[in-house]
């Protein structure tokens, strides 16, 4: 039984999380290794634990109402955040997970690029906070028959792991210059898989099973009463996952969640391919997209997740920013630089993190083709800056090196997931080093030197959580080393509480 005083917010930063984490990630790991032996009956029985966990329904509440990135989206009831006191009421609510009925989700309409609009279906704050400890069961179990090169809503996996699989399936001494690719694409891919297929598929108790197809049915679109998974919950990539793993063993391919590339050798029958394919997809209720499907030599490029990969005419393989991500990129800064409402100061604070965030995403590509073009953007930028009042050449200049900071490349370096590895497969060291390695300069210097563990919890830094770079004094300015240390998002959101919401 979890206790606490009056002062609720005290009681719910002083729980005992690093311990709740440890719960948790005990009973993931053995529901892993008993789906690599084949025991599924213990699985499922060690799924029921999970669910019936305080701690996993404790850390469940504080994915959904204190790190997810979406948590102050509404549902239909309205709740943008709960207080402390609502979340331990949550708590209470979620004895109920074996028997949990959904509420109706709210429609958000979401613009595409196209100019069509994508509907997000956001459920409640404790819809969210059920999903996501059904997550926390199922996630294991089917990790452990996912396949090794499906990298989409994979914890531990990224998008530079398939830009990785593409260079060694393209360069060179693979004979990159004569095959060609089937760049795939999944009409409506979330909207239509089918209800029965993910049932059939999914490891797991009657009870979770009976949840799982409530939360399905409170998203369903009335022209297509028995398809889809509701875009906007935390189960629904899982979910998409289950029903189209298997799909990468057709041929040799990548796969990233709904988007797919598939590589022919030369004298390989692109068509006999195609329809092995949309043989699988339609056991599961969906079908390719022949508009977008595409078969293309790789001496003609074709983008794949922000990047435009081509094989050149001497045989050398090219990653480079596609030109609709780095025209997204610079409308972003475009729009902060316009601002009228901001000064130079506010502008670099904003611009950083956008920047940052995209040289680290490009850092495996080759940057030539946008090096000049970035120059520009910047020094439009030192422009701007430099009309502001009492702002002299220097202090622009400062400010523009703040707002475009500089990260280091290494073109086709990623090191790809070994094989099949998951993080619940409990091999602490190799996650911690690789999480590492995700990050550059400071950040990596410094996680290095707390031997890839939180500096306040102690535990390892494994994927699943954000880490961030926390001044132990408060001085943003104040950059020694000795003021500064890599933390968890959690641990350095209580860090800076106080007793009022978070």
């Amino acid at each position: 039984m979890i206790r606490h005083s009056n002062i609720t917010s005290e009681s719910w930063k002083s729980l005992p999380w690093k311990k709740f984490r440890k719960n948790l990630f005990r009973l993931q790991k053995r529901i892993f290794k008993a789906i690599k032996v084949d025991d599924i009956a213990k699985a499922k029985s060690l799924q029921k634990l999970v669910l019936k966990s305080t701690s996993a329904k404790l850390i469940a509440i504080r994915q959904v109402t204190q790190l997810n990135k979406g948590r102050k989206t509404a549902g239909i009831d309205g709740k943008k955040a709960l207080n402390f006191k609502e979340r331990f009421e949550l708590l209470k609510s979620l004895s109920r997970a074996n028997d949990w009925k959904h509420q109706g989700l709210r429609e958000v309409p979401i613009p595409k690029k196209n100019g069509k609009t994508r509907i997000l279906k956001v459920p409640t704050i404790s819809d969210r906070a059920w999903q996501c400890l059904v997550k926390y069961a199922l996630e294991p179990a089917h990790e452990a028959t996912f396949h090794a090169r499906s990298y989409g809503f994979r914890t531990g996996r990224s998008t530079q792991d398939a830009q990785k699989i593409i260079f060694n399936n393209l360069r060179s001494i693979s004979n990159g210059q004569n095959k060609i690719v089937i760049e795939l694409d999944i009409k409506k891919c979330f909207d239509r898989i089918s209800h029965k297929s993910i049932m059939e598929r999914l490891i797991a108790s009657s009870a979770v099973k009976l949840g799982i197809f409530r939360c399905l049915k409170a998203g369903i679109n009335p022209e297509f009463p028995e398809q889809g998974t509701p875009q906007g919950g935390i189960v629904s990539p899982l979910l998409a996952n289950i029903a189209l793993n298997g799909i990468e063993e057709i041929h040799s391919s990548v796969r990233y969640a709904d988007d797919m590339i598939i590589f022919l050798k030369p004298n390989e029958d692109a068509d006999k391919v195609l329809k092995k394919v949309t043989g699988f997809l339609k056991e599961r209720g969906m079908e390719l997209s022949e508009e977008k499907t595409k078969v293309t030599a790789t001496t003609d490029g074709f983008n794949f997740l922000g990047w435009n990969f081509k094989v050149q005419s001497n045989g050398k393989f090219r990653s480079t920013p596609s030109e609709e991500n780095f025209k997204a990129m610079r409308e972003k800064v475009k729009t902060i630089v316009n601002n009228s409402n901001y000064g130079a100061e506010v502008k670099a604070s904003k611009l950083a993190p956008i920047i940052r965030g995209w040289r680290n995403y490009h850092r495996h590509c080759d940057m030539s083709n946008v090096r000049d073009s970035l120059w520009h953007i910047s020094h439009r930028t030192f422009k701007v800056f430099l009309k502001q009042k009492k702002t002299n050449r220097y202090m622009a200049e400062s400010l523009v090196k703040k707002a475009f900071p500089t990260v280091s490349y290494s073109e086709n370096r990623f090191v790809n997931v070994k094989g099949e590895k998951s993080p619940f497969d409990g091999d602490l060291i190799y996650w911690s080093q690789r999480e590492s390695k995700l990050y550059d300069g400071t950040s990596a210097k410094l996680l290095k030197k707390q031997n890839h563990t939180c500096a306040r919890c102690n535990m390892k830094i494994l994927p699943g959580e954000d880490i961030h770079l926390h001044h132990i004094d408060g001085n943003h300015d104040n950059w020694k080393t000795k003021n500064l240390e890599m933390i968890h998002q959690s641990c350095h959101q209580y860090t800076h509480m106080s007793k009022s919401e978070s």
